[in-house]
């Protein structure tokens, strides 16, 4: 199973309980102003997955306004996209360049950076979510605005292929371990950012350098979809994206990699993850290496040493008896 946590309103006197739920929400995400109809006696439950450095939810609740006020932006930002999956309810979502309304089965996007306020109704209300560092969605700042707030259909294509990974994950945990957070996390950020790449480009009015970013964004989140493939090369991904093979080289020009040291990188990294992982401990390094397109085991040992310092036999071996 997962690390998880779970809270409820219910565990606290019902005097308490919205207090407690406001707190432990600020905990978990941001602080907020929180103000409800039913705060005499609150009623609402969550369900919070460690994934790293994402995290995802499910909730229940009586309905709620969600405030993020610039104060408390000022006092706390942890700077995450915030992308939210309505089960049942409705609401609508007000920031001072949009006002998004939303139903079952709606996705909306929001960040911890904007002021806004939500209002659910409802009763409960159920939603599942989740939140991804910025960091990991290197999108230009000015886009910010552009993407939240957008309405996003999950009936069909990249929004449907994003809430049926999260719904499945969120319902039910047992049949993972927790060394799997960090690679499902990997793997909702990759859906997150081709989100994003697929909704900024459906809009038709990007600007030269902004759909050249997108693009990016989704060429790297097929590689890394795809770093298993042992015919992952720069010819393929260029197929794929019905690109030139020089065009490709261009658009990575500006990156801190070319195409070729950024697949190598990523499964370096991918990689190194398995042989610290120790449900892992009686696979051999040449299986791991080769999983991860080093078929081998002469270019991985040598790849590794290069990039890290140490041998993939003397990382495993630091890694599994505590001494990194």
């Amino acid at each position: 199973m997962l690390n998880e946590t779970v809270f409820r309103s219910e565990d606290v006197p019902a005097a308490d309980r919205f207090d407690y739920w406001t707190e432990m929400l600020g905990r978990a995400h941001a602080p907020m102003e929180l103000r409800s109809d039913y705060a005499d006696d609150f009623r609402g439950s969550q369900r919070v997955l460690d994934l790293g450095a994402v995290t995802a939810w499910r909730a229940v609740f009586q309905p709620v306004v969600f405030r993020r006020t610039p104060k408390l932006i000022r006092q706390s930002d942890p700077e995450t996209y915030h992308l939210c999956l309505v089960v049942r309810g409705a609401g609508s979502c007000v920031w001072r360049h949009r006002e998004t309304r939303y139903g079952p089965d709606d996705l909306f996007i929001n960040s911890s950076t904007l002021p806004n306020d939500v209002h659910s109704s409802g009763d409960p209300v159920t939603t599942v979510a989740l939140e991804v560092p910025k960091a990991l969605v290197p999108l230009p700042r000015d886009l910010t605005r552009r993407i939240v707030g957008v309405p996003v259909s999950t009936r069909e294509g990249m929004g449907a292929l994003l809430a049926r990974f999260l719904t499945q994950l969120t319902t039910d945990t047992a049949a993972y371990r927790p060394s799997d957070g960090p690679r499902l996390g990997t793997v909702l950020t990759e859906l997150v950012g081709a989100l994003f790449a697929h909704t900024l480009e459906a809009g038709r009015c990007l600007p030269p350098e902004t759909h050249r970013r997108t693009l990016i964004l989704r060429i790297q989140a097929f590689i890394r979809e795809n770093l298993h493939d042992p015919h992952l090369t720069p010819s393929a991904i260029a197929a794929a994206h019905h690109l030139s093979a020089g065009y490709l080289h261009r658009l990575f020009r500006d990156e801190d990699a070319t195409v070729a040291e950024w697949i190598r990188r990523r499964r370096l990294e991918a990689a190194r993850r398995d042989l610290a992982d120790p449900a892992l401990r009686a696979t051999p390094i040449q299986t791991i290496a080769a999983r991860w397109g080093f078929p081998r085991a002469t270019d991985f040992s040598r790849a590794h040493r290069a990039a890290y310092g140490t041998t993939p036999k003397e990382h495993r071996h630091q890694a599994l008896h505590g001494h990194e």
